[in-house]
């Protein structure tokens, strides 16, 4: 029986060898007999036929094995960046790290985007580099670029001999090894002047003390052991798996606690059931249990399944530090937290998708099941962002990348049977107000054709501030018979407020602003003669509220802004004149080159999508010698004609064509 739990991630840069390490441990634990190939589609972990044809990690995927006392449950994650919004599910469910790198190709965009996520969340790391056995591989090099680009709180924690031979082995040192225990503590007294107290006044430290240490500040991520090895000849695997288990911090979590769980994936059985992967962070759910999630949704397990020793099993209970699979909550979404909450509540730690394309059925008759089936995918990746467009029957999806997009176009024909058009890719903007804008209408008013009364403020907000609801209205004009509370009402119109923003005066979301309710008025049979009529229901309230919305942010007027990244690049200083004239053409703000002998380093901001023609340009312009870093860096206005996007329903401030939408709703339910 094991005596405790580690829930570990496998994080990378595409093609480092994150799964092939992952099926090296699983054979080196004994969990499978055979070393399962990427290329072959034979891995454990990439079990999606699209997986396996193109050799890629597309899904997370947990499997289970033990080191010694230690039952580990390890996700292997996607690496290629189409596919960020997977790895990021997974870091709000993970006690600790490995992060690949590849001896040969070193520190890479993607590598540097994933440390600074580990870092910014805490989150224990070890760092094992890949491929010591290929022609290239480095080792002091490696750990050079770990050190600029990566952190310097790194402990190489062995050698390596016949590096870029099939022969490559690691030899990992022994704490008693001077030099080692020198270069450990200078990293550890960094963080704790004790150890450096005691090492000088001591004329030393005993190994155990420095090994604790290590351990200690590992699993608060302050430093970071790093291992040597190959996945693919197992050299440097067993060093990696005793610091597995000896470094990395086991999960923790009551049992007998209150439920607090957290789901990161969802995935369909054979019979199209939806299936939860929940990581426990306190308490036990059991078979039959019933759990609250979500929106205040209840429902019951039908089914748990835990993993142990491999693949999941069929259980009766999953518990605090556990990973479980639930059946029976057709609800639950990614992201929903199960029970209480956990107080620090997940963030996005990466870029939000910045593109997005429509997506048609070749055959006019699929479009009701190219909808559904978006629709089950967007469960599995909510970023996806299904938009339905009833006027022209058009369906829209947010994507990160092309990569992304050809993977959705073969998951809808292989799992679902359809064959699909994408149209264009474009860039997904927003719009911001520009200055206030007021708006009331009024009960019995020639132009409020509802039995309400709503006035709203919107006012500009500090960039990426979102959108925030306030109402400073009368708590004796609020309808209390519909919505029983003041506060239940408050969130009602706030969540109109907000479904109106989806479309501003350009089609776009509207954000950065805060909205106030300035005036509200229901009517009542028996009233005074400016509230008198039929009793005013929940619709009137959410029917006039766009209305009224849409007419304030039209007096505010918007500006459409559109996603900017800031660039790091890195080039031969050969090419810098030639990559410096191109920043120019596409309209970037260049910083002052930095010049590094033959290297030489640029800093700029632009916009999203001259970023992806600067990567198009980049290897013609560098001799496929220069590399690009980029990351969101928000929004900024856009100059002259202002980008529209079609709006996916009536827009409010036609009135003639809203009432005619309302109209075909009623009629169509």
């Amino acid at each position: 029986m094991a005596q405790s739990r580690l829930n570990l991630g496998i994080v990378a840069h595409v093609d480092a060898g994150k799964t092939t390490l992952t099926e090296r441990l699983l054979y080196a634990a004994g969990v499978i007999d055979t070393v399962g190939s990427v290329d072959q589609g034979t891995t454990q972990t990439d079990s999606l036929a699209l997986e396996q044809q193109r050799g890629i990690t597309i899904k997370s995927a947990v499997v289970s094995f033990a080191i010694d006392d230690v039952e580990v449950n390890l996700i292997d994650t996607p690496g290629h960046p189409d596919f960020v919004a997977e790895v990021e599910r997974v870091l709000n469910v993970l006690d600790g790290t490995v992060l690949v790198i590849s001896a040969v190709e070193g520190v890479q965009p993607q590598t540097r985007l994933l440390m600074r996520a580990l870092e910014r969340l805490r989150i224990p790391t070890l760092l094992f580099v890949n491929k010591i056995d290929r022609p290239g591989a480095g080792y002091e090099r490696v750990l050079e670029a770990i050190t600029e680009r990566l952190t310097p709180a790194i402990v190489p924690m062995g050698v390596v001999d016949e590096l870029g031979t099939r022969a490559a082995t690691f030899a990992p040192w022994s704490a008693g090894e001077s030099a080692f225990r020198t270069r450990l503590t200078e990293v550890l007294a960094e963080q704790d002047d004790s150890i450096l107290a005691a090492y000088v006044e001591e004329d030393g430290i005993s190994r155990h003390r420095v090994r604790d240490a290590l351990a200690t500040q590992t699993g608060q991520a302050l430093v970071h052991p790093v291992f040597f090895g190959s996945a693919i000849t197992g050299a440097g695997v067993q060093p990696l798996m005793a610091g597995i288990a000896e470094l990395l911090p086991a999960a923790e979590g009551d049992a007998d606690g209150p439920v607090s769980g957290l789901v990161f994936k969802i995935e369909r059985g054979p019979g199209g059931e939806k299936i939860a992967y929940v990581r426990m962070f306190s308490g036990t759910i059991r078979t039959r249990d019933r759990l609250r999630f979500g929106d205040e949704v209840e429902a019951k397990v039908t089914r748990i399944d835990v993993f142990d020793r491999g693949d999941a099993a069929r259980a009766m209970s999953v518990s605090a530090g556990e990973i479980g699979k639930l059946w029976g909550l057709a609800e639950i979404r990614v992201g929903d937290a199960i029970g209480t909450p956990r107080p620090a509540a997940p963030e996005h730690h990466f870029d939000p998708p910045t593109l997005e394309t429509v997506v048609a059925p070749n055959n006019a008759d699929d479009g009701a099941r190219l909808h559904v089936a978006l629709g089950q995918l967007a469960e599995q990746d909510p970023l996806i962002n299904v938009r339905q467009d009833d006027t022209r029957h058009e369906i829209s999806v947010s994507l990160y990348g092309e990569v992304q997009k050809e993977v959705i176009e073969a998951t809808l024909a292989g799992d679902f049977g359809l064959d699909v058009t994408f149209r264009e890719t474009t860039t997904i903007c927003v719009e911001r107000p520009i200055r206030s804008g007021e708006a009331v209408e009024l009960l019995h008013a020639e132009s409020n054709p509802f039995f309400a009364s709503l006035g709203v403020r919107i006012d500009p907000a500090p960039d990426d501030s979102g959108v925030a609801f306030r109402q400073q209205v009368d708590d004796r004009t609020v309808p209390l018979y519909l919505y029983k509370t003041v506060d239940r009402f408050t969130e009602s119109i706030g969540d109109y407020v907000r479904e109106t923003l989806q479309e501003g005066l350009f089609g776009w979301r509207v954000t950065d602003c805060v909205v106030t309710l300035t005036e509200c008025t229901y009517s009542v049979p028996d009233g005074p003669p400016s509230r008198r009529g039929p009793l005013s229901t929940a619709a009137d309230f959410r029917k006039l509220t766009p209305l009224v919305v849409m007419q304030a942010l039209e007096q505010a007027g918007t500006v459409v802004c559109e996603p900017v990244v800031r660039a790091s690049l890195e080039l031969p200083t050969d090419a810098l004149g030639a990559v410096m004239s191109t920043l120019g053409r596409l309209g970037a703000a260049v910083e002052a080159p930095s010049l590094q002998g033959t290297l030489s380093k640029v800093g700029a901001v632009l916009s999203a999508a001259h970023a992806q023609d600067l990567q198009r340009q980049l290897p013609g312009l560098t001799g496929g010698e220069g590399v690009l870093e980029s990351s969101f860096a928000g929004y900024q206005a856009v100059s002259g004609d202002q980008p529209t996007r079609p709006r996916t329903t009536a827009n409010p401030l036609n009135l003639g064509e809203y009432m005619l939408h309302l109209a075909r709703r009623v009629s169509g339910a």
